[in-house]
């Protein structure tokens, strides 16, 4: 490799490194993430859900956290109940065809969410129409709203009750943070429901 040539993947790791450094001495950033298990873990133990929504990378990172939470994460245990409004194309298909893409997570929200469930919506922008669609739906019908976006989305701020913003511009980087912290939140909330049963 020539002097001049950049080390790509070197460049990406050690810009991944010094965004979760960011992110792991930042006080109000792992406030929220606290914050956020809290409120799942309050949602899970009083029979409620976790609703996660998000579109491409966001999509499969929706799927990966519902998994961790309704199957297992570390330990062997009861599922919880989380889903991921991303899987189903059927409905996805139906939804985009008869009333628009901005209604595809605001549709199944209106059709499954329930006063006290949590919305976890994943958006790098923050400006995704169809996840401000969802967010503003899932406050009129009482759920709790959490965030996830990077520095370019802090307009969600207006419909989340929790949001975390990962200390980066940087797609790829935001994404790789926001699962990061999720299996932080994920270990939380396993580790606390196997200490204190569920009220159902």
């Amino acid at each position: 490799m020539s002097k001049d040539s950049k080390d790509l993947i070197a460049a990406h790791l050690e810009g991944s490194l010094a965004a979760l450094q960011r992110a792991t001495s930042d006080a109000a950033f792992l406030d929220v993430a606290r914050k956020t298990a809290a409120v799942i873990i309050a949602a899970l133990r009083s029979g409620n859900k976790l609703l996660i929504i998000g579109n491409g990378g966001s999509a499969a990172d929706a799927q990966h956290i519902a998994a961790e939470i309704i199957g297992r994460y570390k330990q062997d245990r009861p599922g919880y109940s989380a889903l991921a409004l991303t899987t189903d194309t059927s409905a996805l298909t139906s939804i985009a065809n008869d009333y628009g893409f901005e209604q595809v997570f605001a549709h199944q929200v209106e059709g499954l969410g329930q006063r006290g469930d949590v919305l976890m919506a994943l958006s790098t922008s923050g400006k995704s129409p169809n996840i401000l669609a969802a967010l503003r739906l899932a406050r009129e019908r009482g759920l709790v709203t959490v965030g996830f976006t990077g520095i370019k989305g802090e307009n969600l701020h207006a419909l989340c009750d929790y949001l975390l913003v990962a200390p980066s511009a940087d797609t790829p980087v935001v994404q790789q943070i926001h699962l990061a912290v999720a299996h932080g939140i994920c270990d939380e909330i396993e580790q606390t429901m196997m200490r204190e049963p569920s009220k159902k």
